[in-house]
């Protein structure tokens, strides 16, 4: 992540475990709670909270994920409402399932 002009940008974050820093197994549900779960880490690391966010881009390999997708950023946001953009796309890192990656207006 990088921050600039008061906000935090972050790279994609795909679901690696980062004690392992390998991908975690299975399908898109454990691999999107993963990436929520590094992504509230980096904001938290920089003194926010998704309440700070302000947009997300995500990418899924394939877009009939959504819904599974969208039950776990739903849990993970709580009452934060961001603006999203959500994508397929034909491949991304590792094989994995989905890319998340975040502005946040710093606190």
């Amino acid at each position: 992540a990088t921050i600039a002009g008061g906000f935090l940008f972050t790279a994609g974050q795909i679901p690696l475990d980062p004690k392992t820093m390998e991908v975690v197994a299975g399908d898109v549900v454990p691999q999107s709670k993963q990436v929520m779960a590094n992504l509230s880490e980096v904001l938290a690391k920089a003194g926010a909270s998704w309440t700070d966010v302000v947009k997300t881009t995500v990418f899924l390999l394939d877009m009939a994920d959504f819904p599974r997708f969208n039950e776990v950023y739903a849990a993970a946001l709580g009452d934060a409402r961001p603006a999203r953009s959500t994508v397929q796309v034909a491949a991304l890192p590792r094989g994995v399932s989905v890319e998340v990656e975040l502005i946040a207006k710093l606190p």
